[in-house]
């Protein structure tokens, strides 16, 4: 009995070292693999996952230098860009661009597979077999060893449409996808225009601080004299001081903004923003000049131009298309098929050449009603993409409008902040002049001079504002060149004409 017991407490304790180590396997199964040496995953939600050294491949380091990202024609002029430059710059090394046209030579290519179908297919086969063989009253059992080359046709003679609807709907596919990548390229060269105006305004707005700052520090020499002589008193030396104050801190931001304003311009290009580069200052006023075409033939312009509205289009063919496809399942399909042989054999009376010429006819009968199902669904696909193509219309229409009057804004923006300046400064002229002459107060001088750097910046922000809505109007009409022009007729209206000629054209 004693024996029986000590039998069964070691079976027992011999069970539940199974049962831990098969606990353990079973854990070890539920944890995350290992990949390079380390866990699959981290081990807690809050501790980060480090990959293994030479796991994820780095990206390359930026480095200093202009070699390895302009390109040697524009090496020379790096410092000097001008707007044709910088749109450029931006064609070549925009990743969108790249991308797009990719894309489109992945439709071209699709285009070409897809008229394959109307070609015959014809496969070459070789094979070796060993065949053993049981008896026969022809012939007693043996083995024998066959090989050789085949070849085989087919050629699909009648699908009802089929065919035809899948290489129509490649070839809007091709259309879609070229189109798609004007649409980009539009779309490049508006974001490198705006990049470029709004840096170029900065910097305008720069140099307007620094005026400014000219004109603050007049105006605290001026108290300090009169403050002096006794004729002013230390309030009107401290105001001054805090509108000197207010002005190197104005400019400062606006430095702030510069750098800012660079970096973006350089992302436009495709460029580190770190690399040395400058624009090309323009002299002289920047021509404004008012828009001689009404909003309906730019919305007609659009209309005919939109590369995006046409690949939306297109896109409504290629699913149209391919109901045509779907409703050739359910018809009948004639082929022919046809193959070719020449058999060697040890021994060789096995050997010799055999072909097969067959002519099929397909006719669905029922399928679960799969078909039918498939022909509603291509079709309710259509219908949703060709809406897709009619709202493109109006978001287009839309755009047209609003950035039109967008532009007429700007327009009329420029010519009352040329007002606005003009008055302002006759402002700060007069109260300068009758600070000095005992007669006006600093409170007078220091708010004429602050309106009269609020009307520098708003005519620099305004003129640089009527270029970004021109090329705004430019891109949603379809009409953005590939060089930044914007081929609009412009009246010559002097009261708004500037001595310039556009940069963009």
């Amino acid at each position: 009995m004693d024996s029986v017991l000590a039998i069964m407490s070691q079976t027992r304790r011999s069970l539940q070292a199974i049962s831990i180590v098969l606990v353990s396997v079973v854990a070890g199964c539920g944890s995350p693999p290992r990949v390079n040496g380390v866990a699959g995953a981290s081990p807690s939600p809050n501790v980060p996952w480090t990959p293994a050294p030479g796991a994820i491949k780095q990206e390359s380091l930026v480095v200093p230098g202009i070699a390895v990202a302009v390109p040697p024609d524009l090496q020379l002029r790096i410092r000097q860009l001008t707007l044709v430059d910088v749109v450029d710059l931006a064609l070549r090394n925009n990743p969108a661009t790249r991308a797009s046209w990719a894309q489109a030579r992945a439709a071209a290519d699709l285009f070409g597979s897809a008229r394959g179908q109307y070609y015959p297919t014809v496969n070459a086969l070789g094979n070796v077999s060993r065949i053993r063989s049981p008896a026969t009253l022809a012939r007693p059992a043996g083995e024998r060893t066959e090989y050789g080359p085949s070849i085989s046709l087919n050629y699909l003679l009648l699908d009802f449409g089929g065919r035809s609807g899948s290489i129509e709907s490649a070839r809007q596919s091709l259309f879609a996808a070229n189109l798609s990548h004007n649409a980009t390229i539009q779309n490049t060269v508006l974001q490198a225009q705006v990049a470029y105006f709004t840096y170029m305004a900065t910097s305008a707005l720069l140099a307007a601080e620094r005026s400014a700052i000219a004109e603050a520090q007049a105006s605290l020499n001026a108290a300090q004299q009169r403050n002096r002589v006794g004729l002013a008193t230390i309030a009107d030396v401290l105001q001054a001081r805090t509108a000197l104050s207010q002005e190197q801190l104005n400019l400062e931001t606006t430095q702030g903004s510069l750098q800012a304003a660079r970096g973006s311009l350089a992302s436009a290009l495709g460029l580190p923003a770190n690399l040395p580069f400058d624009l090309e200052p323009v002299a002289g006023a920047i021509p404004v000049k008012p828009l001689a075409q009404s909003v309906d033939s730019v919305i007609n312009d659009a209309l005919r131009n939109r590369p995006d509205l046409a690949a939306a289009r297109a896109q409504a063919a290629s699913a149209a298309s391919q109901v045509r496809v779907a409703r050739a399942a359910e018809l009948p399909s004639l082929s022919l098929g046809g193959n070719g042989a020449r058999t060697w054999s040890t021994p060789s009376s096995f050997a010799g050449p055999s072909y097969t010429v067959s002519l099929g006819l397909s006719i669905p009968i029922f399928n679960g009603f799969s078909h039918q199902y498939d022909v509603s669904a291509v079709r309710a696909q259509a219908d949703a993409i060709s809406a897709l193509a009619d709202q493109t219309r109006q978001d287009v229409i839309t755009q047209v409008f609003v950035s039109y009057y967008s532009l007429q804004t700007a327009e009329q923006r420029v010519a009352t902040a040329d007002e606005l300046l003009a008055s302002a400064q006759q402002s700060a002229e007069v109260a300068a002049g009758r600070y000095r002459e005992g007669v006006g107060s600093i409170i007078d001088l220091l708010t004429a001079q602050t309106a009269l750097a609020n009307a520098r910046a708003q005519q620099v922000q305004s003129r640089w504002q009527w270029y970004t809505s021109l090329a705004q109007l430019a891109r949603d009409a379809g009409v953005l060149g590939v060089h930044g022009d914007t081929p609009f007729p412009f009246s010559a209206d002097p009261a708004v004409s500037r001595p310039l000629q556009n940069p963009a054209n």
